[in-house]
């Protein structure tokens, strides 16, 4: 278990040596009078006229290709609340380090100080040419559902609401192995999810786009049925027909996806689950129920949590980055459900193969594809190669994609050098 960060010295990290996390560098020469005059005027002309007459060449010329923003208007981030965008700012530099870091994106972070729906897309909508895509990110639900869709119908570069859809791609790989280890069909499962927020619905879509039917979700007052009148419409489509009490919603089901807060299922709950069940336990920092509650409950269970410092982390690190680094290089219009569904399916078979003897050192030894290991580690550099090929091509097979004939071979030897 890792030591715990301390207040004093996270604000000195973030003061230190400069203030913040992120800087600009330039990637061509800058030394004498003609160096000048390409970079500005009047050598700038050219490429600017260049992409007037063919807005494609902008992919050419620019760093539109490498460049996502992350945006944020911090209504909903993970541990504060609506603390606003200004104060969400250091976290979305964060994920602009991570996309650096994990996947040499160049990345953007903006804070738009707007909580209308229309307004804040309009925002989007405004500056996205500068982008070859946009990272929403800490955007509270329902709203985020309407800003992403609108944002995907409208752009014609790749949206995504990471929150939502980096718990879902994650999980659902997670959920693979899990039936993979346990010898169930993802399409006989019984889910409980536990939370009716944009990461909970996410997940609910994802797991029926691959097979899952049977999904009963919980939300504070209770279970979701047909019968209750303050349901939205997000929460409307996993209504099941009949009421039906919590602990009977538990009993014999294969599976509890918990995205709420700690404590809103109990050992009562898992003790009538099925007798291996797989139990994702995501509120953050501290679960719903701790592993070793779980595990005191039904020891042969397969559990995951939100947190490093216990076995199989749901860590959106090992999605995101990857996600965006393979719709950029073949310059998707969108990220749609194959992408997804495909970076779920190589995260899942990442897991299968032996560790690198580079994380061995990390993390020990004992890895090993079970119940203990089903997701890969966020530093394994293999990640980049099997994620963002497998959502490259894709993006081709889906006729999302600009780029049409990538060699998958080349790409990931390209890949295995970026990092």
């Amino acid at each position: 278990m890792s030591k715990p960060v301390t207040k004093e010295e996270a604000l000195e990290y973030h003061e230190l040596p400069s203030p913040g996390k992120l800087a600009i560098e330039t990637t061509t020469n800058l030394k004498t009078q003609r160096d000048l005059s390409m970079a500005y005027t009047p050598g700038v002309a050219f490429p600017c006229l260049e992409i007037e007459e063919n807005p494609e060449d902008a992919y050419k010329y620019t760093a539109k290709r490498n460049l996502v923003a992350v945006i944020s208007n911090g209504t909903a981030v993970l541990g504060l609340g609506n603390i606003g965008a200004l104060a969400s700012k250091p976290v979305m530099e964060g994920k602009s380090v991570l996309f650096k870091k994990f996947s040499a994106i160049d990345s953007f972070d903006i804070e738009v100080d707007e909580t209308d729906v229309d307004n804040f897309v309009n925002v989007c909508k405004a500056i996205s040419p500068t982008f070859g895509g946009i990272n929403l990110e800490d955007i509270k639900s329902p709203e985020c559902f309407e800003i992403e869709r609108k944002l995907v119908e409208e752009l014609n570069i790749p949206v995504m609401h990471d929150d939502q859809h980096g718990t879902a791609i994650i999980t659902t790989a997670g959920l693979i192995n899990a039936c993979d280890i346990i010898k169930k069909n993802l399409e006989d499962l019984k889910v409980v999810v536990v939370g009716a927020g944009a990461a909970a619905i996410s997940c609910s879509r994802m797991y029926k786009a691959v097979g899952v039917k049977n999904i009963i979700m919980c939300d504070s007052k209770g279970v979701i049925h047909e019968g209750r009148e303050d349901l939205n419409k997000y929460k409307k489509e996993f209504a099941i027909s009949e009421p039906l009490s919590k602990i009977d919603a538990f009993r014999e089901a294969d599976v509890v996806l918990g995205l709420s807060r700690p404590g809103t299922f109990t050992q009562e709950h898992i003790s009538v689950m099925a007798d291996e069940p797989i139990v994702f336990s995501l509120a953050n920092p501290t679960p719903e129920l701790f592993p070793e509650d779980i595990l005191a409950i039904r020891d042969k269970a397969i559990v995951g949590t939100g947190r490093s410092d216990f076995n199989n982390q749901v860590n959106n690190v090992i999605g995101f980055p990857f996600i965006f680094r393979g719709a950029l290089d073949v310059q998707a219009k969108k990220i749609n459900m194959a992408m997804k569904k495909a970076a779920a399916q190589a995260i899942a078979d990442l897991a299968k193969k032996p560790v690198t003897d580079e994380i061995k050192e990390i993390f020990g030894d004992h890895i090993v594809y079970s119940k203990e290991y089903i997701l890969p580690k966020p530093f394994d550099k293999r990640l980049i190669v099997e994620v963002s090929s497998a959502v490259a091509k894709a993006a081709i097979d889906s006729g999302v994609a600009r780029v049409k004939d990538l060699d998958i071979e080349e790409y990931k030897k390209r890949l295995s050098k970026m990092i």
